[in-house]
């Protein structure tokens, strides 16, 4: 079993097509979308559109939760600065979707004798807006963990991909982050996503038997970034994609 699992796209339409051209090569058994569709730049609603049709399941980010407190406005006079402009490009109907979003995925194999649980979500099982860090104090991390039943527990919102083992008690928890789509901030400006495997035939908690590949790739950054520069959005937003900070 071959999972994608992608986040933080942030609107950034060039590097969601280099990332689905990418993904289509590979051919993934299922995809999910650890959310963030929204903000930073111009191309929000052409991504949830593509999001939509492709039919993958996707979790709320806190980027796409802060459209409900937005007011409704006439795209077409639309002349705001700042980056709520990013939220104000999205539609009515898309606000409703984004709204909408669960905020949980769980999945749960029986792989032999042994049951393994997967949790989706993009800040923490706590709060969307909480980070899960490489270095976040381990037994807080396993606490989260135990709260909610997973053997690994996968995130976005940092935008800084890493695989941490975690070994207690004769068992391996693990914990991913799977960096950003469109939006990098671990100093590599390439997109990024994770692909899980899982090894049924030779999986047990205490072997593991579970593959996480981190899949980098290029993409326009200079058409996204020039978007960018073209829009009332902070101009340092370009130079965020340009760096990856």
């Amino acid at each position: 079993m071959r999972i994608a699992l992608f986040s933080d796209i942030h609107a950034n339409l060039p590097a969601f097509e280099a990332f689905l051209a990418d993904l289509d090569r590979r051919k993934p058994d299922v995809v999910y979308c650890l959310g963030d569709l929204v903000g930073y730049n111009v191309w929000p609603n052409e991504v949830i559109a593509e999001v939509q049709r492709r039919g993958i399941a996707t979790l709320a980010g806190n980027h796409d939760l802060k459209v409900k407190n937005l007011a409704p406005i006439d795209i077409d006079q639309l002349n705001l600065s700042g980056k709520n402009y990013a939220y104000h490009l999205i539609t009515e109907k898309n606000r409703e979707y984004l709204t909408a979003l669960p905020t949980h995925i769980k999945l749960e194999y029986q792989l032999g004798d042994e049951k393994l649980g997967i949790l989706f979500t993009h800040g923490s099982p706590r709060s969307v807006d909480e980070y899960v860090l490489e270095d976040t104090n381990e037994d807080y991390v396993l606490e989260l963990m135990a709260e909610a039943g997973a053997d690994i527990l996968c995130v976005g919102h940092s935008h800084k991909p890493y695989h941490r083992i975690i070994e207690r008690q004769g068992a391996i928890k693990q914990v991913v982050n799977i960096g950003s789509v469109g939006k990098p901030k671990d100093g590599n400006p390439l997109g990024c996503y994770v692909l899980i495997t899982i090894n049924k035939n030779s999986f047990t908690k205490i072997t593991s038997g579970i593959q996480v590949a981190f899949i980098r790739f290029e993409y326009d950054i200079e058409k996204a970034a020039n978007a960018i520069e073209n829009s009332p959005l902070p101009v340092e937003l370009a130079d965020r994609l340009r760096k990856a900070y």
